[in-house]
């Protein structure tokens, strides 16, 4: 019975030894040196130059997707959107106060934005988008929900884009002002700028 019991229990302390060796050797300093940097040389992708830049873009517009971009810019629809996008550049990139008028508490149909509303700045239409809502107890976009049309706002945003699938520039909602009282400022990423 003793002999049982000792051949059953050498191979586990047998391969209990290797694992423990295997897992000191893996946890020691020079084990992973080599891969860590390994990976780290190749984690951090190389800025490519101009030209690539450049010819990155080239290559695109020949896409059917890049075609039908620049069709759509040069159509009436993408000119009025690059239109309304100038009038609000310099306020964008000052990060100033932008009066702004709720024309409705939707988005258009089929939109992929998240949370947003249309407004209107300077008579032109925008989508101001606030990003996916977020489920859970700590919603940001509470306040905004008090929201109704013809309410007068000041925003502030940090950046407006352009789709060939909306008629309007997007504004991201960064700051909400209503009544000189803040109802939204968008929370920094964790670990970003």
């Amino acid at each position: 019975m003793k002999k049982i019991i000792y051949v059953l229990i050498l191979p586990l302390v047998v391969v209990s030894g290797l694992v423990f060796s295997l897992d000191l050797f893996a946890k020691s300093p020079g084990a992973n040196h080599e891969i860590k940097n390994q990976t780290s040389k190749n984690s951090i992708p190389k800025p490519l130059s101009t030209a690539e830049k450049k010819a990155g873009l080239k290559k695109w517009e020949a896409t059917p997707d890049g075609i039908m971009f620049k069709k759509w810019e040069a159509s009436p629809a993408g000119k009025k959107v690059y239109a309304a996008e100038a009038k609000i550049r310099k306020s964008i990139k000052e990060y100033s106060d932008i009066e702004a008028v709720i024309t409705s508490l939707s988005l258009p149909p089929d939109s992929r934005l998240g949370f947003g509303v249309m407004v209107r700045i300077n008579n032109e239409d925008y989508i101001l988008a606030f990003g996916p809502k977020k489920s859970g107890e700590n919603n940001e976009f509470e306040k905004l929900y008090s929201l109704k049309v013809n309410d007068k706002i000041i925003i502030k945003s940090h950046s407006v884009s352009h789709a060939p699938k909306y008629s309007y520039p997007i504004v991201s909602g960064d700051y909400v002002e209503r009544n000189n009282k803040t109802i939204y400022k968008r929370t920094p990423r964790k670990g970003g700028c």
